[in-house]
């Protein structure tokens, strides 16, 4: 019996252990939640994935979206956009931001692709991450996505709520792909990264989190940060989950929401 008056005692520091059980038991429940959860990045092969993930930094995948049907529809392959006039290629991305960076990087992975891999997207990360413009995020998202290579996807929120359910407590995306590769196995990696992802977007945010709409609110250490009360929590919800659109404009047939709207369009009915 504790004395009263007596100070409480600091709650024991979960074991590495526990920890581990903990986040495999959050991927389990995040999988229930998000059957349907996929790269959000409108693509129909692996040159088309690349080039989306590349125009992605500092945007939202809808944007992007939006965007690449013209895009794609001026300069198809590789070849075709490594001949392009930069200031016609930089009209064309110039929704998605930074757009001259955008556009340097696309001619000069195009041009790589064209000169080096005879004009097909190579499924190595040891390869991919030699183009201009491709960093480690960005091959994991075309491997896992396109050759079917597992990879963990470092993206802001992952990054975010990894550290939020302390699974780490890195910064640096390099070190939180190798921490995070350590707690799963291989086959969860890519599903594992789209399933955080969702999350993040959906119901986990970044400045108010709707944490009494979370179903994996009880395994959470940060349970309380954002908003407690089920019928506020409701409101916060984002696409699917708050009966909104989601990012894509051809998503998968499975996917449960609306389609995105085109550029300067509208919502998509629902789909029968």
């Amino acid at each position: 019996m504790v004395p009263v008056g007596a100070p409480a005692k600091a709650p024991k520091p979960e074991s590495r252990l526990a920890m581990i059980r903990r986040a495999r038991r959050i991927n389990r429940e995040l999988a229930e939640i998000y059957p349907y959860a996929h790269p959000e990045l409108d693509f129909r092969n692996p040159f088309e994935l690349l080039v989306a993930t590349v125009l992605s930094a500092q945007t939202t995948d809808l944007r992007v979206n939006q965007t690449t049907p013209a895009l794609f529809a001026a300069y198809p392959t590789p070849e075709d956009m490594a001949a392009a006039a930069p200031e016609a290629l930089e009209e064309i991305i110039r929704p998605t931001g930074f757009f001259r960076a955008k556009s340097k990087a696309l001619l000069g992975l195009s041009q790589a692709l064209r000169d080096n891999f005879g004009g097909e997207v190579p499924g190595r990360i040891e390869d991919l991450v030699t183009l201009p413009g491709v960093g480690r995020k960005t091959a994991n998202v075309v491997l896992g996505n396109a050759f079917g290579v597992p990879g963990i996807t470092v993206d802001t929120h992952f990054g975010r709520l990894v550290r939020r359910w302390k699974w780490t407590e890195q910064e640096d995306p390099e070190k939180v792909e190798a921490e995070i590769c350590g707690i799963f196995p291989k086959s969860e990696w890519t599903m594992l990264s789209h399933r955080v992802v969702f999350h993040g977007r959906r119901i986990c945010h970044a400045r108010k989190p709707a944490c009494g709409a979370c179903a994996i609110a009880p395994l959470c250490p940060a349970y309380g940060e954002g908003e407690t009360d089920p019928e506020k929590a409701k409101k916060l919800l984002k696409y699917e989950k708050g009966g909104q659109p989601g990012q894509r404009l051809s998503p998968p047939p499975d996917y449960p929401g609306l389609p995105a709207p085109p550029l300067g369009g509208q919502a998509a009915p629902p789909q029968p």
